[in-house]
C-alpha cells in the first residue's frame, strides 16, 4: 500500500511538471520560425517581427551561423518579462528607463542601440480636435482628450503603450471615458481598428508605413516632437543562463555589424519605397 500510494503520487508530480512545462512552452510558442537546425534560440519582439525585419535579419544571420531563430511575439513589457524568466534568450524592444533598469538588476546584458523608428499620431482627416496645431505631443493629446475625440489605446504594457502613458502623464490628464478605447492589441491591428472607428491613436511610423495604403480614414496629424522618437534595443541573457544565450549574444554582436545595420536601414524600400527603420548611427542623437 506505502508503494502504491509512493508510485501515485510520483505520477501526480510528474504529470503537474508536464503541464507546467507544456503551458510555459504554450505561453511562448513561435510565431514563426527562421531556420532549421539544432542550433535554436528563442527572440522576443513586436513589430520587428510583424513587419517582417526580423525575418531578414534572421535569415542572414542563420545563414553565417548555422542557427535557427524561434520568433516569440511579445510587446515591450512582455519581451521583458519573458527575458526575466528565462523563457527567451534575446528581445529587440523600444523602452528605455525598463532596460536600463534589467541591466542593473543583474538579468539582462549587452544592452544595445540598434535603431529607431518614430511615433506618428494619426487620426480623422477633419482632426476634430485640432491636433495638427499643436505645439507638443502632450498638448495634442490634451486637445483629444478636451475634445473627447475617439482615441485608441493598446493598453497592453508595451513600449508603444508605456510612450503614451508617459505622454499623458506630461499632459497631466488621466484618460478615461467612452471616448478612450482600450483594445490589448498589437500595433498594426490597433491601427486597423483605429481607421474602423475614425479615431486618432500613436502608431509608430515602420507600421503606418507598411499599412497605410488601405487606412483611407487617417492620415498623419502630428510628429516631430523629440519625445515621439522610438529608439530599439538588444538586450539577452547572462552569460550561461540559457541553452541558446551564446547564440543570441552573437545575434546582437550581428545587428550592430555593417551587414546587420545596413539590413535594417534599407528594409522597406524595395517594398514601399522609404526605408522603416533608421539605423543606429541615427538613433544615437535621441538614445539617453
Amino acid at each position: 500500500m506505502k508503494f502504491k500510494y509512493f508510485f501515485t503520487h510520483l505520477l501526480t508530480g510528474l504529470l503537474f511538471l508536464l503541464l507546467t512545462n507544456y503551458s510555459a512552452i504554450a505561453q511562448t510558442g513561435c510565431k514563426a520560425t527562421y531556420g532549421a537546425t539544432q542550433k535554436t534560440f528563442r527572440l522576443a519582439t513586436g513589430s520587428p517581427g510583424e513587419l517582417g525585419l526580423l525575418k531578414e535579419l534572421a535569415t542572414a544571420f542563420n545563414e553565417r551561423q548555422g542557427t535557427t531563430l524561434c520568433w516569440v511575439k511579445a510587446g515591450s513589457g512582455k519581451s521583458l518579462k519573458l527575458l526575466k524568466e528565462k523563457q527567451v534568450d534575446v528581445i529587440m524592444v523600444h523602452a528605455p528607463a525598463a532596460e536600463k533598469k534589467a541591466v542593473k538588476d543583474g538579468w539582462a546584458i549587452k544592452r544595445s542601440l540598434i535603431g529607431s523608428n518614430e511615433f506618428y499620431i494619426v487620426g480623422p482627416k477633419n482632426d476634430p480636435a485640432q491636433i495638427s496645431s499643436a505645439a507638443s505631443a502632450a498638448d495634442a493629446y490634451a486637445r483629444i482628450a478636451e475634445a473627447k475625440a475617439g482615441f485608441l489605446s493598446r493598453g497592453d504594457n508595451s513600449g508603444t503603450n508605456k510612450k503614451e502613458l508617459g505622454i499623458w502623464k506630461t499632459a497631466g490628464i488621466t484618460p478615461t471615458g467612452d471616448w478612450y478605447l482600450v483594445t490589448k492589441d498589437f500595433m498594426m491591428a490597433t491601427l486597423k481598428k483605429a481607421n474602423k472607428v475614425k479615431g486618432y491613436f500613436m502608431t509608430d511610423s515602420s507600421t503606418w508605413v507598411a499599412g497605410k495604403k488601405g487606412l483611407d480614414n487617417l492620415v498623419v496629424l502630428f510628429r516631430g516632437d523629440p519625445v515621439l522618437i522610438n529608439t530599439y534595443h538588444g538586450l539577452c541573457q547572462p552569460e550561461g543562463a540559457t541553452n541558446g544565450q551564446t547564440y543570441a549574444s552573437q545575434f546582437i554582436d550581428f545587428l550592430n555589424s555593417s551587414p546587420g545595420q545596413k539590413i535594417i536601414s534599407d528594409y522597406g524600400k524595395s517594398l514601399y519605397g522609404q526605408g522603416m527603420y533608421n539605423d543606429a548611427a541615427y538613433a544615437k542623437q535621441y538614445d539617453h
